[in-house]
């Protein structure tokens, strides 16, 4: 055994000389030029010391190889090239950490289907074997890179495939394509259950939904190669996205990433059959676009049950024009912040009589309450936590502009007007942050500190302070007035993100904490059927988004003029 610098280490078998040379290539070229082996000395060795080593190769005439191979679960490399193996046993899959695995020049007739499992692949080497099919299962190697064929009787169409360009993705796509998915439908997601209806009072009880539906132009195969073409394809996902939204059927619907002409052709008119309206903004980017290229930009939408509410008005927030608004000279928020187009859309609602059905009746002066619904999709970059900051700081003091221009609206000919301090808010959207990040700090307790390491020690604070938040000195916080609360925390909710690279709770559904109460709430894919299934992330062809739908039954009670603030703080 050596030691290497490519922390390799080498099993010579009798009989075979060091350099061992593939029989594809010149007889005096090494079979990998990329790797060197060194000695351990003696003294060291002696000394107790421990070869660091992560690749293997073993070199010789052997046929059978060991089952303790199959425990070295650490490796990231295998060479098994120039030997008499005749076949790969399926406990390979076993080393989920390889990167490289070489079976070139061996006598392989077929691969085990177990080989898909080695997701972490990026080269795969099968050159000069007896291969004439690959197994369905290798089309999961989604990160594979290099793969050698050459050499082996495959067939015409597959290895005329594999000579195009990008063949090997073609090759895998093919194969995962046509590879059936055996797992069985999910099962059905909880209903969490937090509370009972006030009986005591008259209160609004209604369900308000949050989902990213991962609009089309970014569900391709370069972001999600673990999964079909077919279940990327939008005519696809859209059918189950619809039912997902119906069989929920929420009062309240707040959808994030849908494009514009599917909006106005799709879910509009579907939803609008179930009894909706709705409200929608592309993202910024859509008015310097042609009106060809417009109908794919994405956006926010909002739907609302139109028996139980009404639409006072609409109002699209910008952040890019925000940005520019507020700059102060502030080359940060310029070239940072003004630079990402992601908008937030709100909708002053107005409460009818059958929103009122826990059966008590309301007085008639308190039927018509204002309800404050927004949604939004902060950026998603991790390397810009100071941008998604600030993009919500933005946008809470648009909402608190909102609030107090509700004051201007008569919500029914002799009724009284709204205070802003009695307007609820519902706040929903993709943030694109956990929950320890800044902007659910901010979010959560009303208030962050203008050191907060999310600002990442850049420019921000005089423009913020001048047109974007309340800044005390006295404490060093940025602050908003609303008392929010989170319906989903990771303790109920590990994620609403989940894809192979990443998985977390980014997505939430605040609410104002003083008048609102949440009754249940809707909990998660059930983790054991992931793990069973070997699911590597999602769309699925069960779950038509890398996003899962969030759903909360909340309670609102009447806000009563001179009774204070009721989800909003009033500046002093």
């Amino acid at each position: 055994m050596t030691n290497s610098s490519r922390s390799t280490t080498m099993i010579q078998f009798p009989g075979s000389p060091f350099n061992t040379m593939s029989r594809h290539k010149d007889k005096y070229e090494p079979s990998n030029p990329r790797r060197s082996h060194t000695f351990m000395p003696l003294e060291e060795v002696n000394a107790g010391k421990k070869s660091q080593w992560m690749e293997l190769e073993i070199t010789g005439t052997i046929r059978n190889l060991s089952p303790n191979l199959w425990k070295l679960q650490h490796l990231t490399s295998l060479y098994l090239n120039d030997n008499n193996l005749t076949r790969i046993p399926p406990e390979i899959c076993r080393l989920t950490c390889l990167v490289q695995l070489d079976l070139s020049c061996n006598k392989l007739r077929n691969l085990p289907p177990e080989i898909g499992e080695l997701v972490t692949l990026r080269e795969l080497l099968l050159h000069n074997n007896y291969i004439r099919a690959l197994p369905l299962e290798m089309g999961k190697l989604f990160k594979l890179q290099i793969l050698g064929l050459k050499g082996n009787p495959l067939s015409t169409d597959i290895m005329t495939l594999f000579s195009e360009v990008n063949g090997t993705d073609k090759i895998l796509s093919y194969l995962l394509d046509n590879l059936p998915i055996t797992a069985p439908l999910p099962p059905m997601r909880p209903w969490i259950p937090l509370g009972h209806p006030n009986r005591n009072q008259p209160t609004c009880i209604f369900t308000v939904m949050c989902y990213n539906v991962l609009c089309d132009k970014y569900a391709t195969r370069q972001m999600y190669g673990y999964c079909p073409s077919w279940v990327l394809k939008w005519e696809y996902r859209r059918k189950s996205i619809l039912e997902e939204i119906r069989h929920y059927s929420a009062d309240i619907i707040s959808l994030q990433e849908v494009e514009t002409e599917q909006f106005y052709n799709y879910f509009l008119p579907e939803l609008k059959r179930d009894g909706y309206d709705g409200i929608f903004s592309p993202k910024s980017r859509a008015k310097t676009m042609a009106e060809s290229d417009r109908r794919y930009v994405d956006g926010c939408a909002i739907f609302y049950r139109t028996a139980k509410f009404s639409l006072v008005y609409d109002h699209l927030i910008e952040f890019n024009q925000l940005a520019l608004a507020n700059a102060e000279g502030s080359d940060d928020m310029l070239n940072r912040v003004m630079t990402k187009d992601n908008i937030g859309l709100a909708a002053l609602l107005e409460t009818k009589e059958a929103a009122w059905s826990n059966g008590i009746r309301p007085d008639p002066s308190q039927i018509h309450q204002p309800l404050l619904v927004c949604t939004a999709h902060i950026h998603w970059d991790p390397q810009y936590c100071d941008v998604k900051l600030v993009q919500t700081m933005m946008l809470m003091n648009e909402l608190k502009q909102l609030t107090q221009d509700a004051v201007g609206h008569s919500f029914r000919p002799g009724h009284n007007k709204a205070d802003p301090s009695h307007t609820q808010l519902l706040l929903c959207g993709d943030f694109n942050s956990l929950l320890d990040s800044g902007v659910i700090e901010f979010l959560n307790s009303s208030r962050i500190s203008a050191n907060h390491p999310d600002f990442k020690e850049l420019g921000y604070k005089t423009c913020l302070q001048k047109g974007i938040a309340n800044f005390s000195e006295k404490t060093n916080e940025f602050t908003h007035p609303f008392r929010l609360s989170t319906a989903y925390t990771t303790d109920v909710m590990p994620y609403s993100n989940y894809t192979y690279d990443f998985k977390g709770l980014i997505d939430y559904i605040f609410f104002s904490k003083t008048t609102m109460v949440p009754l249940g709430l809707l909990g998660p894919v059930d983790a054991e059927w992931f793990r069973e299934n070997k699911v590597l992330g999602c769309p699925h062809r069960d779950i038509p988004s890398d996003h899962f739908s969030l759903l909360v039954e909340l309670e609102m009670s009447p806000t009563y003029s001179g009774l204070g603030s009721n989800g909003f703080i009033p500046r002093r």
